[in-house]
């Protein structure tokens, strides 16, 4: 199969990717990027783009895909809901309407966040954004749209957050790491990437899924 991925450079969009290459029935990564990252990899290719959520001049190429992994995320802090409502919602809703109408049979994976707000009138104005941008997507004619709310993820392969106050918690949580992986709530990132990954391929009977659900599906997957 064939993925599109969005968030590459991210911490989620890591994990994922490592999964994608390390899976033998996913045979080609497109990655929507502003900036080359320069990896290489036989199975991974970039999209150089300075908007990535307009694909008009590369509809060729982001045609015959079968997943598309969009693991964008920004911090609301410090962001406007203005601002934040552009990257989260608005640039997430334009490409992926591009992508269904050029993929048809596509499965869309959005991670958005725990306490996302599916109502859209919540206090919480990163929840009512993401909540939002989860109801657009479902409502959109992808073969299956599925929305992904982690709690907290335990970095495992060296992967990176952007944002800066998340690196400075992993490194102070790093000792508690083995208790951590055995609650329900925490997610390792080889689980989440291999969740994102099982989903991309085969689906799943729920199009929310909460943090519990998460892992419940990650070990269902560790012990097949």
């Amino acid at each position: 199969m064939k993925v599109v991925l969005y968030g590459a450079t991210g911490m989620i969009g890591q994990l994922a990717l490592r999964e994608c290459l390390l899976d033998p029935e996913i045979e080609q990564v497109v990655a929507i990027v502003r900036k080359s990252t320069e990896k290489q990899h036989p199975k991974y290719q970039e999209i150089v783009l300075p908007d990535i959520s307009d694909l008009s001049s590369v509809k060729e190429k982001v045609t015959g895909f079968d997943a598309c992994l969009y693991l964008i995320g920004v911090s609301s802090t410090g962001m406007s809901e203005a601002e934040y409502t552009r990257i989260t919602n608005e640039m997430t809703i334009k490409a992926a309407k591009q992508l269904v109408k050029l993929n048809p049979n596509m499965k869309i994976i959005y991670v958005s966040g725990m306490g996302a707000d599916s109502t859209e009138q919540g206090k919480e104005m990163w929840a009512r954004v993401e909540g939002k941008t989860e109801n657009t997507l479902l409502g959109m004619p992808f073969e299956a749209a599925y929305m992904l709310r982690p709690g907290a993820i335990l970095p495992m392969h060296g992967e990176r957050s952007k944002t800066t106050q998340y690196r400075i918690l992993y490194n102070i949580m790093k000792p508690l790491n083995p208790l951590l992986k055995r609650m329900k709530s925490v997610v390792t990132s080889e689980q989440l990437g291999q969740v994102i990954v099982h989903l991309a391929k085969k689906g799943a009977t729920k199009e929310v899924l909460e943090r519990e659900q998460l892992k419940t599906l990650a070990l269902s997957i560790e012990g097949k």
